[in-house]
């Protein structure tokens, strides 16, 4: 297929794809999904191996946000049956760090619904910041507490975070639809104030809301402008008690051609799949680690994922490594530009998932009607293919009930 054949040249010398060939991967068909992912998978290993990259997220504070994103658990009115708790001690986020660690990951996600932090709240932070670095000293930091005001993000480098993650979630055109007690342009403010501070910045989006290919590719060319080290791709999780409840429209083929558009977007960023790989990709998971670099290990901020040695098992399987505490995962490239800070040494990771609403709106995902649009690249444009009518796998969607807040084991 031309098409692909374009976006692997492009891929390979990080050029950007045009927005039709981008809407050209998203309309592929599904007898072309193995070709799809063959030609991202030539990008994905280009830059970056076969190694990936483990992250562990610890939700510091679960529930009770003001907030309104449609997609979370933790919202104002949500009727999810989460977890509920106020902030974590140091002492126990940081054990808490340390599972995750133990587990294999190299970069620890601290999570907090709520709008934004207060002065107090990044106190809290820093202290666990430091807690953390005190047992795990190589281990990379990203903090994701929702919109930052001025002078936050460096403070929160000073205590040793290394990346920020705040999502995009969707596109600008379509955001209002979603949230109404903030804006897209807040959103965007947060990333620069990240980058600003020397932050390694992550950033990404939700899948399976509602919207168009159009909305898709509007947000991950915006997330290329950015220029974040690091792009999580959720795809949501319908949680029970939250107005997407009913939103089940992903296929795994879907998915698929979803990650591998944002690879030829983001040929030489560390792609991430987030929330709802287990939901919607399901025994397809292991295809996906040909497009994405970097998976979170265990469970989720408000639920869970697959068990911990089973996302180790997947990884050898497959064919693949974990990626070690002293790789560097940016390419060099990258890695140069961003000096002493986190994406010098592992290419900012960032937390990105969307299932609880990680501060003001770190989630999870889902899918999107999939148009033709035109195809540039020379490609042929298959029928729209229109997800298939498939029975929502609520089964697949348990509320997490160990692990932080808890007084069980987490997965890890």
């Amino acid at each position: 297929m031309d098409l692909l054949n374009t976006l692997v040249d492009k891929g390979l010398r990080r050029e950007s794809p045009t927005r039709e060939e981008a809407l050209a991967v998203l309309a592929t068909s599904d007898d072309d999904v193995l070709d799809v992912v063959a030609a991202a998978g030539k990008v994905r290993r280009h830059w970056f191996g076969r190694r990936v990259k483990l992250n562990y997220l610890v939700n510091l504070k679960s529930g009770l946000c003001p907030e309104d994103c449609s997609y979370c658990s933790q919202r104002l009115g949500s009727k999810a049956e989460i977890l509920k708790y106020t902030w974590l001690k140091p002492d126990q986020a940081s054990a808490a760090a340390a599972a995750g660690v133990s587990g294999g990951a190299k970069r620890v996600c601290l999570v907090a619904s709520g709008r934004g932090p207060t002065d107090r709240d990044v106190d809290r932070v820093s202290d666990t910041i430091k807690a953390i670095k005190e047992q795990n000293e190589s281990v990379e930091v990203c903090a994701c507490l929702g919109l930052l005001s001025d002078g936050q993000a460096e403070r929160l480098r000073e205590a040793g975070a290394d990346a920020y993650n705040h999502n995009l979630n969707t596109s600008e055109s379509t955001y209002g639809d979603i949230t109404t007690t903030h804006t897209y342009a807040d959103r965007v403010d947060t990333v620069n104030k990240a980058h600003a501070a020397g932050l390694s910045a992550c950033s990404g989006l939700i899948a399976g809301m509602g919207e168009s290919d159009e909305d898709l590719v509007d947000v991950v060319f915006s997330l290329r402008e950015l220029d974040p080290d690091s792009v999580p791709v959720n795809f949501l999780i319908p949680m029970e008690g939250t107005p997407l409840a009913k939103e089940w429209h992903l296929t795994p083929q879907r998915c698929l051609r979803i990650l591998a558009m944002t690879r030829f977007v983001c040929p030489d960023v560390e792609v991430r799949i987030a929330g709802g790989r287990e939901v919607h990709l399901r025994t397809m998971q292991p295809l996906a680690l040909h497009l994405a670099n970097s998976i979170f290990l265990g469970d989720y901020l408000t639920s869970e994922g697959q068990a911990g040695h089973t996302d180790l098992e997947m990884i050898a399987d497959a064919g693949f490594e974990v990626e070690g505490a002293g790789e560097v995962t940016l390419p060099e490239h990258r890695a140069a530009v961003r000096g002493g800070g986190c994406g010098s040494h592992e290419g900012g990771a960032g937390c990105g998932s969307h299932e609880g609403g990680g501060g003001c709106g770190s989630h999870e995902g889902a899918d999107g009607d999939a148009g033709c649009g035109s195809h540039a690249g020379g490609g042929v444009c298959a029928p729209a293919p229109a997800a298939r009518a498939e029975e929502p796998r609520t089964d697949l969607v348990a509320v997490r009930r160990r692990g932080a807040g808890t007084d069980l084991a987490p997965n890890a």
